[in-house]
């Protein structure tokens, strides 16, 4: 979150770097170039004047001379022009060779043979390799006898607009610099509250209702928003506490009256006479055991519920304690278990652990679909990350329309209505490997011999990270 926050200041801050340096970039270009031009301008100028004197007089040896040793010392050809455009004085060859280098020499001289002096170019960067063609007139308006031209080359003045680009760009490196510098505690200061509060949200999805966060650091906002969800998190919990106690109490409480009710109920038979009384009784006796089942899922799931964490389970040792276990119960129901698990997987276990749900499941196998064959299977599946622990069943299964609604509570098939049962097995299961960030659903199981398919309950969970102490 840190480096997304400087990612945005950053480029706000080369913009704003840019947007003045830029301009003061090509300010020291032009002005770099105007000083060149002014030397140039100068140099020609003083050319001029000793030519006009030379040309009346009749006497160039002087003027020649200066335009050698001005060539010499600078490496700036120069030369006189007359009006026919013809060399007078100065180093043809070397003038001509410069000539070449200068598209627009020509032009130029034509314009200062008509009396106009020439201007610098504001086209000229460090990148390209133009010369400056400076030309003065000899004499004035009508009297132009001819022109005095040096064709100087700017590498000098290039380098001199690329040192002074790299210093500024130095200077605005500078502020970038300790913008970062500033912004990177500065940041971590402004987020560390963001961070935990994503810390404490992920624990709380995670069930566990008693994560605060600390509303002593950040900004003043983040620590009124720190302060708000703690106190929304006490209300929460509060609420989540009082409904938990309502349904245990509620549950103790109507269980020592309801076992008395049943006692009386059962005790009162022999005094009953006639079918039609027995058989109300009979009635009666079915749905106290129904309702003492009911206090009991109740119970159950409160204790459940109550669980917050998911922890790292090998999948083999926990199989190891509990494999005998569920063969003896398919075997006294006539029913055979089959085990199909992957070695060494290691997952993440919901909260009231995995040996619970697979006991929730294959119960639900052996009482409620009449199977014949029973299997627990476990392989790597799914999404990437996740393993897949499925029991199926070839009994009677349950329509692809009624699957979602198994899911929820209280919900019984129409053909199970007189099966014991509470409704509350496959849902409290489905709200537990949501905890843990998983997902149970229900598909086609083993096919029978009719054609049709039984019912298999697929539980994804995530691989752990690391294995978890064998299971007690």
């Amino acid at each position: 979150m840190r480096h997304r926050l400087l990612a945005v200041l950053v480029p706000l801050a080369v913009l704003l770097v840019g947007a003045l340096g830029v301009p003061l970039g090509i300010t020291v270009a032009e002005r770099e170039l105007q000083e060149t031009y002014v030397d140039r301008l100068n140099d020609a100028g003083r050319f001029a004047s000793l030519a006009e004197t030379a040309l009346s007089g009749g006497r160039t040896e002087a003027l020649d001379q200066e335009l050698e040793r001005y060539h010499e010392l600078y490496g700036i050809p120069g030369a006189l022009i007359a009006t026919d455009s013809a060399v007078v004085l100065g180093s043809e060859r070397e003038f001509d060779a410069a000539r070449g280098d200068s598209d627009a020499l020509p032009t130029i001289i034509q314009a200062a043979l008509a009396g106009a002096r020439s201007e610098p170019s504001r086209d000229v960067w460090p990148w390209q390799d133009s010369p400056l063609v400076v030309a003065e007139p000899v004499g004035r308006d009508s009297e132009v006898v001819g022109v005095v031209v040096t064709i100087s080359d700017l590498d000098r003045t290039r380098e001199r607009i690329l040192t002074r680009w790299a210093q500024l760009a130095a200077l605005g490196l500078l502020p970038l610099l300790a913008l970062v510098a500033v912004a990177w505690p500065v940041s971590s200061w402004i987020l560390r509250p963001v961070r935990k509060l994503d810390t404490a949200t992920a624990g709380i999805s995670r069930g566990d209702l008693t994560i605060r966060v600390d509303a002593g650091g950040g900004p003043v906002e983040l620590r009124h928003l720190a302060g708000s969800f703690n106190t929304m998190m006490d209300a929460v919990e509060h609420s989540v506490q009082r409904q938990r106690a309502f349904v245990a109490d509620a549950s103790h409480q109507l269980r020592n009256p309801l076992t008395s009710l049943r006692l009386v109920v059962e005790s009162l038979r022999p005094h009953l006479s006639g079918d039609g009384g027995r058989q109300a009784h009979d009635v009666a006796v079915d749905e106290l055991r129904a309702m003492h089942r009911m206090l009991n899922a109740l119970l159950a799931s409160a204790r459940m519920e109550s669980m917050r964490t998911a922890e790292p389970v090998d999948l083999d040792t926990l199989l190891a304690t509990r494999v005998d276990r569920w063969r003896a119960l398919t075997s006294v129901e006539g029913q055979e278990l089959r085990v199909d698990v992957t070695p060494g997987l290691l997952l993440l276990e919901p909260p009231g652990g995995l040996g619970s749900i697979l006991d929730e499941l294959i119960s639900n196998a052996m009482r409620l679909s009449e199977a014949s064959v029973v299997e627990v299977a476990a392989r790597p599946a799914g999404p990437a990350g996740f393993v897949e622990v499925a029991v199926r069943d070839d009994g009677r299964g349950i329509d692809p329309s009624d699957r979602e609604q198994a899911l929820r509570r209280f919900w019984r098939a129409p053909k199970h209505q007189n099966v014991p049962g509470t409704g509350l097995g496959l849902a409290i299961c489905a709200e537990l490997v949501a905890r843990a960030g998983g997902e149970l659903r229900l598909e086609d199981g083993l096919a029978r011999d009719d054609g049709g398919s039984g019912l298999a309950a697929v539980v994804a969970l995530p691989v752990a990270a690391e294995p978890a102490d064998a299971p007690t």
